[in-house]
């Protein structure tokens, strides 16, 4: 299940990143780093807690995700680099 969470997060990245390149600003650009972080980790964690086989593993697949699309994109992915904000 855990490649269903991070297949999702990665399906939902691209969605948000199109999304919030087409507006070319800054301020949409952070509004989506906070929603892909609150997508990716708050709804992972909240996945993971309910304790359930199932949500546990979409939940760390949802973390992973994250996780992955940021470090292999050095941050563009998710918003964490800075040169995208100047």
């Amino acid at each position: 299940m855990a490649f269903v969470g991070i297949f999702g997060y990665f399906t939902f990245n691209v969605i948000v990143g199109f999304i919030a390149l087409s507006m070319e600003s800054s301020a949409a650009i952070g509004v989506a780093a906070g929603v892909l972080a609150v997508a990716g980790i708050g709804a992972g964690l909240v996945l993971a807690g309910l304790r359930k086989p199932w949500s546990m593993g979409v939940g760390l697949g949802l973390m992973i995700g994250w996780g992955l699309a940021s470090i292999v994109s050095a941050g563009y992915c998710t918003g964490l680099n800075p040169a995208m904000y100047t």
